[in-house]
């Protein structure tokens, strides 16, 4: 058997089309299932942050009676309503959230049809070394989620809905703002948490080291708060929740460049 014939780059173009084609597909199965369940998609998970009994809000109750504190801590009601003042409103924002959802209910197969794309270009010995790169990618991926949906969002819609300026003036938050703020902080946590991830790739190629990691450990403090500013809504508490696990996730990586280069 001859071997097999390099690809020109029409061919690869061709290729990525139906990885990127299977991944859309995929997708939209996912936005589907989301659209057709709009009362698990918005009452039960959307929406639930807005709820007093929501899980978080029951955690810090229950930190807040540990500590002899009383209810401080406790959050009782949410003193504002949601609104929609656009004729479309409420079905685009339908759709966008579908989507998604979609999205994040699809994302390991997403990953994993670009991962089939990229792995042919590696020698056998830098896939061996990638194994696993699909499920450690879509688990931290997930992580990234949950933490942006259990910790950040609830935390912001509690700061930011019951803050007033003066007791005249009543929150009436509009429905895509709300929605926005949530999927947003969600999303990008879970982006933000595939840093282990690229560190091990750019390590490979030689472009990090654990020394430059550690050398740069201030800049990245900078660069982290900067990212924590950017992804959070402007409250200081939520800027500082997500600052926490991308230190720890900074930690993580250098360790991972120093197996790497130990190798």
């Amino acid at each position: 058997m001859g071997e097999p014939q390099e690809q020109s780059f029409l061919d690869h173009l061709e290729v990525l089309r139906w990885h990127l084609i299977r991944s859309a597909i995929a997708v939209m199965l996912g936005m589907v299932v989301a659209f057709i369940y709009p009362e698990i998609l918005f009452d039960k998970i959307i929406f639930a942050a807005k709820e007093p009994d929501f899980p978080t809000y029951k955690a810090l109750c229950w930190i807040s009676e540990v500590l002899g504190l009383g209810d401080v801590f406790c959050i009782m009601e949410m003193p504002f309503i949601l609104m929609n003042i656009n004729m479309s409103g409420q079905f685009s924002t339908h759709i966008v959230s579908s989507l998604v959802a979609g999205f994040i209910i699809a994302f390991p197969y997403v990953f994993w049809e670009i991962w089939r794309f990229i792995r042919p270009a590696l020698h056998q010995g830098e896939q061996k070394h990638a194994r696993g790169v699909v499920f450690y990618t879509s688990f931290l991926f997930i992580l990234g989620v949950l933490f942006g949906y259990y910790m950040v969002a609830p935390l912001s819609v509690q700061f930011l809905g019951n803050y007033q300026v003066s007791t005249q003036v009543a929150n009436q938050i509009n429905l895509n703002s709300f929605i926005s703020t949530v999927t947003t902080v969600c999303l990008a946590n879970g982006i933000i948490f595939q840093l282990p991830v690229v560190v091990y790739f750019l390590s490979k190629l030689g472009i990090v080291t654990p020394h430059f990691l550690r050398t740069y450990r201030k800049h990245a403090l900078v660069v982290v708060l900067i990212i924590s500013a950017i992804i959070t809504p402007p409250d200081i508490m939520s800027q500082i929740m997500v600052s926490f696990p991308l230190l720890i996730l900074y930690e993580i990586s250098i360790n991972i460049s120093a197996r790497l280069q130990d190798k």
